[in-house]
């Protein structure tokens, strides 16, 4: 039995498997269009044919549009287009990532491929999220010591839900997890309580005043078209930079560089000092801070962290709780202590 269609503007839609992929349904909220859409690495996948009816345009005008695209190199041939073998056919068939799909949508201008890019996007985002999560939960039944895994993945699942609007954001949280945990070793470490908690760096680190860190947000806010962009809510910015140098009967209170690093990170989210963008001014004033202190690459020449692995850890902390402060700082000390080994 087939599932039943799924219309852009109702319910999710129901999901089968084949043996080249998982299928969805798209159906159009009238009715008029219905097509199945692969789903594959993590995107998803149309002929050129489904493009042209999806978006009702002639298919010489898409495969037109195609052929600019990659001649023009906005986007490469090879991963963004894919042979298949379709029922009942001998021949491969070209089939379309949701990159040039999206690419094509927005050349014809279409009211319907602005319609299926809404549904694309979430259909992509719940099926990320859900599959981590079922991930995970199989993970926990084959290991039942760890007794407070299940903090840990709510913890990463509200991220999820919370901050990654896009398929894109949610797909680099996915990636960055995966790579910085090596599996569950984060989370094997959390639930151990083996999370690192000091910097490796104990050299001095150099002092970087209010006004040197306001030059850096001045830089930022001339790059986004915004009104309201790093503007000043309250003084709290500069409290946040006075706090991760604080010292207490002469010992520093975060002694090495990644422990300021973590606090600067968690302070300049957590404070709210900006009425915009301060998760975008947090993730830049790490990075600034990090590259004045020698510490930005690592004994390979790679940088420590990556944009992908910088925007996940300033996710978690964004929707963190203030009593899960310790864990996130510790986190951020661990990801950076191993990334330079």
């Amino acid at each position: 039995m087939n599932p039943a269609p799924f219309s852009a503007s109702s319910a999710p839609p129901r999901e089968y498997s084949t043996s080249k992929g998982e299928m969805v349904i798209y159906q159009t909220a009238d009715g008029s269009i219905t097509t199945e859409v692969r789903m594959e690495a993590e995107t998803l996948w149309l002929s050129e044919q489904q493009i042209a009816m999806v978006f009702e345009r002639d298919r010489t005008v898409i495969g037109r549009h195609i052929k600019n695209i990659i001649q023009t190199g906005e986007l490469e041939e090879k991963s963004n287009v894919q042979k298949m073998h379709i029922a009942n056919s001998d021949k491969q068939v070209s089939f379309y990532n949701l990159d040039m799909i999206l690419s094509v949508g927005y050349r014809v201008n279409s009211k319907r491929g602005a319609q299926f890019r809404i549904w694309a996007n979430r259909i992509l985002k719940e099926h990320l999220v859900q599959g981590y999560t079922i991930n995970q939960k199989r993970l926990q039944e084959q290991r039942h010591q760890f007794s407070r895994l299940q903090e840990s993945i709510q913890l990463l699942e509200r991220s999820l839900m919370e901050q990654a609007v896009t398929v894109d954001s949610a797909r680099n949280i996915v990636r960055v997890l995966a790579e910085f945990s090596k599996g569950l070793e984060i989370l094997d470490d959390y639930d151990n309580e083996k999370l690192e908690q000091n910097g490796k760096t104990m050299k001095p680190a150099l002092v970087i005043d209010t006004a040197e860190f306001s030059s850096v947000v001045e830089a930022l806010r001339r790059d986004f078209d915004s009104a309201i962009f790093a503007q000043p809510k309250d003084a709290s910015f500069e409290s946040s930079v006075r706090q991760i140098y604080q010292s207490f009967a002469g010992n520093e209170l975060y002694p090495s560089i990644e422990h300021k690093a973590a606090m600067l990170l968690y302070f300049v989210v957590k404070n709210h000092s900006f009425v915009d963008g301060n998760k975008r001014i947090a993730a830049a004033l790490f990075l600034y801070f990090l590259d004045k202190n020698s510490l930005l690459f690592g004994a390979n020449g790679q940088r420590r962290i990556s944009d992908e692995g910088l925007a996940a850890l300033t996710l978690l902390i964004a929707v963190s709780k203030p009593e899960e402060k310790n864990t996130m700082v510790n986190i951020v000390i661990t990801v950076l202590n191993r990334s330079n080994q």
